[in-house]
């Protein structure tokens, strides 16, 4: 009896410690193969990430793959901080960049699906320094050098502007125009050195690169929107989004500025472009709060809490009891909003983009070919400037999610790796 009993104590504690060891996974967990994909193909993930570790070319990663609502594979490979000879952890929290932009989508359109706003609404509406635009020509001077006339926008910019790039406003540094030299670099840059009225008052000030509806062109047009809901909302963008995205999704490592108390958790990118050895250094420091919280580029986020948003998105809106966005809203956000009318650059942020149109922040899948990189039509991504990913694929019902500091070039690099990697393990 003592031994039964004994044993009975001892098979207790393993079980509660195999449970206490999945407690921190996003979705529950299930064997690959009984979700159509194979363990030994999954594995050349690791095999890859961690060659590419050893040569020193990324000091580490966190990858998530769902497949039908179940968690098959959540790994950390390298290095958190490598000079400090700290390892990876799938709890590693990351700078999002731009994959901010998705979450500032579904905060907009919960406020779309209780009526405070449509996406037809002229920003002006909302923000009156934006009413009336203009947009820059550039031509030659006199002299020779380009000079830029204004001529009066020939609509506002809508909601629906912002929400898929098509506002007329720009990145700074995506182009080398005259155009371009006039607006913020990025968004981090916008964030850091202007408050929020500041950075309205200086887009109202300058000339549009294209009018209003007419090219996709990545832009700070989601800062402009964060900015637009907290003027709705009454409230910060932190607090809308924590208010209706994380709190209910338990993304409980997600936020504007990472707390004290998880500081440590913060990933290192290497001080060095491994491609051109130059110096290369992270634009947002998550540990500091930016002059606003930009919802073009300033969250921060663990892999984990990531794959819960993506699944959200895959599930059309629901992540167990929790009910974010309704069905139709999710499939009219992940459908392509450009068609033929506007021209579409998206392949200019990713040559891997090619054959994707763009929905509401995210670039959408119009076929099956076209890209080169595998994938099915109408599946969806956005990515990161430091190095963060996620895509879904309802066809294939996969969320993936993955998270790096490679700042720089690499970065689109590995979006096409990484895709072929986890395509690649699909069976069935």
């Amino acid at each position: 009896m003592k031994c039964q009993c004994m044993y009975l104590t001892v098979s207790l504690l393993l079980s509660l410690s195999a449970v206490s060891a999945q407690a921190d996974d996003p979705l529950p967990r299930a064997r690959p193969e009984s979700v159509g994909l194979s363990s030994e193909r999954l594995a050349r993930i690791g095999q890859v990430i961690n060659a590419h570790v050893e040569q020193g070319k990324l000091p580490g990663m966190v990858v998530a793959v769902a497949r039908k609502g179940r968690l098959v594979y959540f790994e950390a490979f390298g290095w958190r901080d490598k000079a400090a000879g700290v390892r990876m952890t799938t709890d590693t929290i990351f700078s999002l960049a731009s994959m901010t932009k998705p979450m500032a989508a579904v905060g907009t359109m919960s406020l779309y699906e209780e009526g405070r706003l449509l996406l037809g609404d002229p920003v002006g509406q909302y923000l009156p320094e934006l009413a009336k635009m203009e947009v820059g020509i550039v031509k030659p001077g006199a002299d020779g050098k380009p000079v830029i006339e204004r001529v009066p926008a020939k609509r506002q910019m809508v909601v629906q502007d912002l929400l898929r790039h098509t506002s007329g406003l720009t990145y700074g540094a995506r182009g080398s125009s005259p155009l371009h030299a006039l607006h913020p670099a990025s968004s981090s840059t916008a964030a850091l050195n202007m408050t929020g009225d500041e950075f309205i008052a200086k887009l109202a000030s300058l000339p549009l690169v294209n009018q209003p509806g007419t090219v996709w062109e990545y832009s700070v047009s989601i800062d402009v929107l964060g900015i637009l809901l907290e003027r709705i909302a009454g409230q910060t963008l932190g607090g809308l989004l924590s208010e209706r995205i994380w709190k209910p999704l338990e993304m409980n490592d997600t936020g504007f500025v990472i707390p004290p108390a998880k500081v440590a958790r913060y990933a290192k990118a290497l001080p060095n472009n491994p491609d051109t050895g130059k110096p290369q250094r992270m634009t947002i420091d998550s540990t500091k709060p930016a002059k606003f919280e930009c919802g073009g580029a300033c969250a921060y986020s663990t892999t984990g809490d990531y794959l819960r948003f993506a699944q959200m998105l895959l599930n059309k809106g629901q992540l167990g009891d929790a009910r974010i966005l309704g069905k139709t809203t999710v499939e009219y956000m992940t459908a392509d909003h450009l068609g033929t009318a506007i021209e579409n650059r998206v392949a200019a942020t990713d040559p891997s983009r090619a054959g994707y149109g763009f929905g509401l922040t995210m670039a959408v899948r119009t076929a099956a070919g076209e890209s080169a990189v595998s994938g099915t039509a109408g599946d969806y991504n956005w990515g990161g400037a430091f190095g963060t990913m996620f895509w879904v694929d309802p066809k294939e019902e996969l969320a993936v999610v993955y998270m790096a500091h490679t700042p720089g070039a690499p970065r689109l690099y590995y979006r096409a790796l990484m895709k072929s990697l986890v395509m690649q393990s699909l069976v069935k």
